[in-house]
């Protein structure tokens, strides 16, 4: 039988081995923090949003601005995995991930120049729990090996007050009996300074997630006036100022059809039905929105929605 014989290694020896690979491990870091500092230096990634609070289920719009500073062209979007986004909550708990945040569309970012991504991050992350989250994005350059984190940005989730709900009944083919869906409207206090107003879309029987919209501000003395008419559209108008109401139409999907405004200079406007049994506004003097008109987008900014290759 075959004996094993072990050279003996002193401590000196021991010692050196765990001293080398100290010293690798630590010359990898140094190396890795040089290579994201220098990409940093070149490319920078900023998370804005317009919005500080939103209600449980209602979308959460980011733009993600991506500068060059390079001195070259950088190609990117060609990876699906070009840009990707992580939510933590302040308060600790794990912020569940459905899947990844929609981001396809190539396109050059020429040096010195910026380029803005807008996503909505709410249908990939379960944000329903009341709380201040965190998210960051992080850009990978697959040429460079680099990839590039922003600050994280936060936002909060806020609960509201029910003002008013109906149900109605949408067509689901022919004979069958109609789905039930329910709109409410709802009163949050944005930022602790200002009352907003809400619509929420959901399903009693819970096959669909709800949908909420924010349809603008409101006064506290007022309460809105609803009327679901024959096509089971919801018309909303409220006080929004001193002599400013707020006219909206909300489909039954929850998108927004139409918004106005009404000033109260001949008589207060209100909400009737007409002969044709048409939900209308009576009272008042129409005037356009100022963001009824699309704001034009940057020259280098890039679609909110680009089409995949």
């Amino acid at each position: 039988m075959t004996q094993s014989h072990h050279l003996p290694i002193d401590s000196n020896g021991r010692r050196f081995n765990l001293f080398t690979k100290f010293m690798k491990t630590i010359s990898i870091l140094i190396l890795t923090l040089l290579a994201f500092l220098r990409a940093s230096a070149q490319v920078s990634v900023v998370v804005t949003s317009d919005q500080e609070q939103f209600l449980p289920g209602e979308a959460v719009p980011l733009a993600v601005k991506i500068t060059n500073r390079s001195g070259q062209q950088l190609h990117l979007g060609a990876d699906p995995a070009w840009l990707t986004f992580s939510v933590e909550s302040a308060e600790g708990f794990i912020v569940v991930k459905n899947s990844e945040v929609p981001v396809a569309g190539e396109f050059e970012l020429e040096s010195s120049q910026m380029a803005i991504k807008r996503v909505n991050i709410a249908p990939n992350f379960v944000l329903t729990k009341p709380a201040r989250y965190r998210v960051t994005a992080t850009l990978h350059i697959k040429s460079w090996g680099a990839t590039i984190t922003s600050l994280p940005k936060t936002f909060d989730v806020i609960n509201g007050a029910e003002l008013w709900s109906q149900d109605f009944g949408v067509p689901n083919g022919t004979n069958a009996e109609p789905a039930v869906r329910k709109f409410t409207l709802i009163e949050a206090n944005y930022l602790r300074e200002q009352l907003r107003l809400y619509v929420q879309v959901s399903d009693p029987a819970g096959a669909m997630a709800p949908v909420v919209s924010a349809l603008g501000p409101m006064v506290s003395f007022s309460q809105p006036e609803e009327q679901v008419d024959r096509t089971n559209r919801l018309h909303v108008l409220w006080q929004a100022g001193a002599r400013a109401f707020n006219y909206c139409i909300v489909n039954p999907d929850g998108t927004i059809a139409q918004q106005d405004i009404y000033d109260n200079f001949n008589g207060r406007p209100h909400l009737t039905v007409n002969q044709k049994g048409e939900v209308i506004v009576r009272g008042g003097t129409r005037r356009t929105k100022s963001f009824a008109v699309p704001p034009k987008p940057a020259p280098n900014a890039l679609p909110t929605e680009p089409q995949a290759t």
